[in-house]
């Protein structure tokens, strides 16, 4: 069908069966689709080359109302055609364009497609980082633009701050994020990984992320003193006469006690409790089915918890259905009552560990008691805590002052006497 295109034949234009066109008579190849849903597109028609084989492109200008009207889409297609007239192909550069994707959309292709077998706590905090760290600096960027330079300036971003924020967010929730060195060198691991399934994808030809020289990630390095601990049984005993939740403070012993970690403790049922055992038999943990051996010190404070009726849960939420989950405003209250403000959760863990290794056990003994599928995690707590080190060289030192205390009396008495000392 074909005739001057003009609003008011546009408009008159009914939706059949079947799509179908109007072409204008007075522009050779400029046209509207009329869709049997209704919706009406401008359209351009066009040949790529010369001769009667040369293949035929169409193109969507835009739909038929705001912004384009019949005299804005006639103009934009005499463009077009001029474009194709110079041996242009102008539908072919939109669809190149459009696999031209954003680094947001390439995050959002990642969370659905690209993260394998991560477990849901780790695809959660990667997605907190996308949604805190990559979108706001970097999201709109192409991904093919995005260099080793522009890594390097998003990794001194996230150091300095750029994205920290302190809102409300709910009636009582906050969300803060601080950035910082180590934050900004697991960011831009995340980031490496995602530009990895950007070069999987065919979307790149080289990670812009290799070879960006990141902070050292000082992350698990923190453990408790013997010391910092009495400090914090303190302040787990003051909590408990200040009226401090009782739930937390359980958990916080818990996390002392068994090294496990928090979302295991947190989200912990008591059909994974074996007392009689002595055992926690977690069906999903981090790193699949775990179990862990539970002390004297965690019976103990598995005993005193009351067991509730009608929830599967040891610690179950104020409200709902759910689990506990406000041991994080409970620990920085303590960690302050005993002077422990760089203290993380997660040190606990690392405490736990330590401890047991200043304590002689091997480290297939902790990687068992921690539940470590892969030895090398283990192995960094062969070296990374100083007092089993501490302890050896002051007991060699002890025997060296012994010595050199013994000579130097000696040589005091020859000076003296003028006699050899037996």
């Amino acid at each position: 069908m074909s005739g001057k295109l003009t609003k008011s034949s546009i408009d008159k234009a009914i939706p059949q069966d079947r799509d179908y066109f109007l072409w204008d008579s007075e522009l050779k190849g400029f046209g509207i689709k009329i869709a049997k849903g209704g919706r009406k597109s401008y359209v351009c028609k066009y040949r790529v080359g010369s001769g009667r084989s040369a293949p035929t492109r169409r193109m969507t200008i835009g739909a038929h109302g705001s912004p384009w009207t019949v005299e804005q889409a006639r103009a934009e297609a005499r463009k077009l055609l001029g474009r194709a007239a110079n041996g242009e192909d102008p539908a072919r550069e939109k669809q190149e364009e459009k696999k031209q994707i954003t680094v947001a959309q390439l995050c959002d292709l990642y969370l659905e497609n690209g993260i394998g077998t991560k477990k849901p706590s780790t695809i959660s905090t990667d997605r907190g980082r996308i949604e805190r760290h990559i979108k706001p600096l970097i999201g709109k960027m192409k991904v093919q633009e995005v260099s080793r330079a522009n890594v390097k300036r998003f990794l001194q971003d996230v150091a300095n701050g750029k994205t920290s924020i302190d809102k409300k967010t709910g009636l009582r929730g906050r969300a803060i994020v601080t950035g910082g060195k180590g934050t900004a060198t697991r960011t831009v691991g995340l980031l490496g990984g995602i530009f990895s399934y950007a070069l999987d994808c065919g979307l790149i030809e080289v990670n812009p992320v290799h070879g960006v020289k990141r902070f050292p990630d000082r992350k698990g390095q923190r453990y408790l003193s013997q010391q910092e601990l009495v400090k914090l049984g303190r302040a787990l005993s003051d909590g408990e006469s200040n009226g401090l939740n009782p739930q937390s403070l359980a958990i916080l012993k818990l996390l002392i006690f068994t090294g496990a970690r928090k979302s295991e403790i947190e989200r912990l049922q008591w059909d994974a409790v074996d007392i009689q055992g002595g055992y926690l038999r977690l069906e999903d943990s981090k790193t699949g089915q775990k179990t862990i051996l539970l002390n004297a010190g965690a019976l103990e404070t598995l005993s005193n918890i009351p067991r509730l009726d009608g929830s599967a849960f040891v610690f179950r939420a104020h409200r709902g259905n759910g689990y506990y989950q406000g041991t994080p405003k409970v620990w920085r209250f303590v960690r302050n009552m005993a002077g422990l403000d760089d203290v993380r959760l997660h040190d606990l863990r690392h405490s736990f560990a330590s401890i047991a290794v200043s304590g002689g056990a091997s480290l297939p003994i902790i990687g068992a008691l921690l539940g470590h599928t892969d030895s090398a995690t283990t192995q960094r707590y062969a070296h990374l805590h100083d007092d089993p080190l501490k302890a050896a060289s002051e007991a060699v030192s002890g025997k060296i002052a012994a010595a050199l205390g013994k000579s130097s009396e000696k040589s005091r008495l020859i000076e003296i006497t003028g006699k050899k000392i037996q």
